[in-house]
């Protein structure tokens, strides 16, 4: 083998070492913005789901309270629908 031979071969071996790290370098990233990205959406999730359950009690109280108007409100009708059979 020739000196320039062997040397060329050398920076073929040095270029091919410096590829390498680069691509595990890049793979690695990669990896971590996937893990990222799902750990993202778990805690967006998981935020949505803590926020139901924190503002349930209130959303539950809102429906007990129109559910009472909803009452008042056909007692009041009921009433009105009677006055008529009086002989008013």
């Amino acid at each position: 083998m020739e000196p320039t031979d062997r040397e060329l071969l050398k920076q073929v071996l040095t270029l091919a070492e410096e590829n390498n790290r680069i691509l595990h370098k890049m793979r690695r990233a990669a990896l971590v913005s996937q893990i990222m990205s799902a750990l993202y959406w778990v805690v967006i999730i998981g935020l949505s789901f803590g926020a139901y359950y924190a503002i349930q009690p209130y959303l539950d109280q809102l429906q007990g309270l129109y559910g009472g108007i909803k009452g008042t409100v056909e007692n009041i009708q009921n009433i009105g629908n009677g006055l008529p059979n009086l002989g008013f």
